[in-house]
């Protein structure tokens, strides 16, 4: 095997309490400063959520094998009925297709839960409107803490497949609670407001105490720990950011110190591409889906002074090689394109150019400004541009 130089750089780590991990607040708080109207946006978004009721995950109209709808469920994205068999079991895979079945489970409800929480929680970082944070603990209580709606701290059955395992969902399912990463910023913010009592701070952090926990040591959650590709990226980040909301600093430090060699180089190559990734039929699309979770581990680095921006191997495999291979393919067609991508070429461009947009927040010298500022449409549709 090769031999492989890490190199990173260990800068000054400050106080650990209410670690804002992945959001630019600089950026929100200059917009605020600004008066963009991405801020009342926000606001309006805020209000509209202050009236609306959650779906819970004991909502939903199937229950999972365990018998406990407490449990949460979601289906495979790309898994869809066999139509040669008369029930259509086992399913059968067509990678990039997204099935809509997948909106009758738990998917949808926690994303917008998640989203709630966002939303309503930066509302109340810039008016201070303690009614903002109000609801967002309500919601909180609601999805974590309520006897009646809570969650159970697993995934034991997320992205399951009909006809195939007995309902036991898979690895890939520990994907879906990647929506709790930004959530987890909004509760940090929610720490100053009278409305987040102590106690009902412990108990989400007891949620996701055992929820760590569950991530560690079940067999579910080892399959998409051991995953080669954007899944076992993903399972890192996560990992790393609940481990340092609910303290564990050890923990987050020892994930982030080994993750250029069990996640960077692995799956990056000196010519920064992703094989794992351009293999997919949405290559562009899962390249930089995967750029995003080295972009989110990044900035969870910085909170432990490590950064991660500085990782590089001996034969030059380092995040910003993946998105100098990226970049030539902003300037081409679908068409020319050397790899799949069956859908969303414009779209998926764009979040290539966003996240190099972010990457450039991160440095002291912008890295590649020449790059996006033509071509990034700075559209005022969305608060989370202002977040990177």
């Amino acid at each position: 095997m090769k031999k492989i130089v890490i190199m990173l750089t260990f800068v000054a780590c400050t106080g650990m309490q209410a670690q804002v991990a992945v959001w630019n607040m600089k950026s929100l708080d200059t917009a605020k400063a600004n008066k963009e109207p991405e801020i009342a946006m926000l606001i309006r978004d805020a209000d509209k959520k202050l009236t609306q009721q959650l779906t819970t995950v004991v909502d939903k109209e199937m229950t999972p094998s365990s018998g406990d709808k407490h449990d949460y469920m979601s289906m495979g994205r790309y898994w869809w009925p066999d139509p040669i068999k008369a029930d259509g079991l086992p399913y059968i895979r067509k990678d990039g297709v997204s099935n809509p079945e997948i909106e009758k489970l738990d998917r949808y409800p926690l994303g917008a839960f998640a989203k709630s929480i966002e939303t309503l929680s930066l509302a109340y970082y810039v008016t201070g409107n303690e009614k903002y944070a109000q609801k967002a603990v309500d919601n909180l209580k609601i999805w974590f803490v309520n006897p009646d709606t809570r969650m159970n701290p697993n995934m034991n059955y997320g992205q399951t497949i009909p006809g195939i395992r007995n309902g036991l969902g898979r690895g890939e399912g520990v994907l879906d609670t990647y929506s709790f990463l930004e959530m987890l910023d909004g509760v940090e913010l929610l720490k100053k407001s009278k409305s987040f009592l102590i106690n009902d701070q412990e108990a989400v952090k007891q949620w996701f105490t055992a929820y760590v926990n569950w991530l560690l040591t079940a067999p579910v959650a080892k399959e998409e720990q051991e995953a080669k590709n954007n899944h076992g990226t993903a399972f890192d980040v996560q990992l790393a950011r609940y481990a340092l909301f609910i303290g564990n600093e050890d923990l987050t430090r020892k994930i982030v110190s080994d993750f250029p060699q069990n996640r960077l180089f692995s799956q990056i190559q000196p010519d920064g591409s992703q094989p794992l990734e351009l293999e997919r039929t949405t290559a562009l699309g899962y390249s930089t889906f995967n750029l995003t979770h080295f972009l989110d581990m990044t900035k969870i680095g910085k909170v432990m002074g490590i950064d991660l921006l500085q990782a590089k191997s001996q034969d030059g495999r380092s995040i910003q090689k993946a998105i100098d291979f990226l970049i030539p393919f902003l300037n081409m067609s679908v068409s020319s394109f050397p790899y799949k991508q069956i859908k969303d070429w414009d779209e998926v461009r764009e979040k290539l150019l966003w996240q190099m947009y972010r990457l450039d927040k991160m440095v002291e010298k912008p890295l590649y400004k020449e790059v996006y500022q033509k071509k990034l449409k700075k559209s005022k549709k969305d608060i989370g541009i202002l977040l990177f």
